[in-house]
């Protein structure tokens, strides 16, 4: 098939760009380097340097490219940012989204594969609990808002135009070429902090002192994975969240960072983040007895490997 992958100079993006190039398809990368970096792009993908808020710019890159699939990977994802700069988070995620929308229509895309948020969509999940797909989404971030008034975009098309999609509710995604220098990635910066032998910020779940929040961390490859199927049409339902199921907190994973490095953490407690959720733990039981998720040890160890060798 014909591929076109937005943010595959970023992290996922990259991934997911070099595993379908890998499996026989032809791969587009649409990306503004404002987040991506030119050193991640696969050789054997064509790429369009292209900000996703130009909608004549995306529409015409379609039609020249002609794609089957869309793949939409680009976006704003630092909750902090978000909250900071809400007006600058609906442009890209929401009227980027958008500008491909209609770039699908214009050349007749099969499939559109989204990147949503579980780890932000469900807002706050009680503890002992799981948020499903049937769990009601309750955004309480502007970045939450713009990833779920995407999903309702999405069955908008597919009502009025038939546009196929599939739509992934990431957890906290980490792995190999996350940028340790942002505001989102804790896995990334925790990274490149123990091997520098600096010292790890623990900001607080609700008082400083605490453990920190509780995330539910998946392994880039197992995002990439549930891309592909997506794409070649095996993944399922419409909404899947991809996912661990199992919740660490933040001085949890700092230890088992520790551990990878072969470290012992020094740690520094800091208040809350304005727009953090205390625990986000999901839940995709049937999708994880086909495809279980990449241990977090083993995937810190990856993890940390790919940092040390740079």
């Amino acid at each position: 098939m014909r591929i076109l992958v937005t943010g595959g100079a970023g992290f996922i993006g990259s991934h997911v760009a070099d595993d379908l190039i890998q499996a026989g398809h032809q791969v587009l990368v649409v990306d503004d380097f404002s987040t991506g970096r030119r050193e991640n792009l696969p050789e054997a993908a064509a790429f369009e340097q292209i900000d996703i808020r130009d909608g004549e710019a995306v529409i015409a890159v379609s039609k020249d490219f002609g794609p089957q699939c869309i793949c939409h990977q680009a976006a704003q994802t630092s909750v902090a940012v978000s909250t900071r700069e809400p007006i600058r988070d609906a442009e890209i995620n929401v009227v980027g989204t958008l500008n491909l929308l209609q770039a699908a229509l214009s050349v007749g895309v099969e499939r559109f594969v989204f990147a949503s948020t579980g780890g932000a969509v469900y807002g706050e999940v009680p503890n002992g609990q799981r948020a499903s797909v049937g769990t009601a989404p309750r955004p309480l971030s502007p970045y939450a808002c713009s990833k779920f008034a995407v999903e309702g975009y999405l069955e908008a098309y597919r009502f009025e135009h038939g546009l196929d999609y599939q739509i992934l509710r990431y957890a906290n995604v980490y792995g190999p070429r996350q940028d340790p220098h942002g505001e989102a990635g804790v896995v990334a910066i925790f990274s490149e902090r123990l091997l520098a032998g600096q010292q790890l910020q623990i900001n607080a779940r609700r008082s400083e002192g605490d453990g920190g929040c509780v995330r539910d961390y998946v392994y880039v490859a197992d995002v990439v994975r549930a891309n592909r199927l997506a794409l070649e049409g095996a993944l399922g339902p419409k909404i899947v969240n991809i996912c661990s199921a199992q919740g660490t907190s933040t001085l949890e994973l700092a230890q088992a960072l520790g551990v990878a490095v072969g470290v012992t953490p020094q740690l520094r407690f800091a208040g809350r983040r304005p727009g953090d959720v205390e625990r986000s733990v999901l839940d995709a039981a049937d999708y994880l007895r086909q495809f279980p998720a990449t241990t977090l040890e083993q995937g810190l160890a990856e993890t940390v490997a790919w940092f040390r060798s740079r």
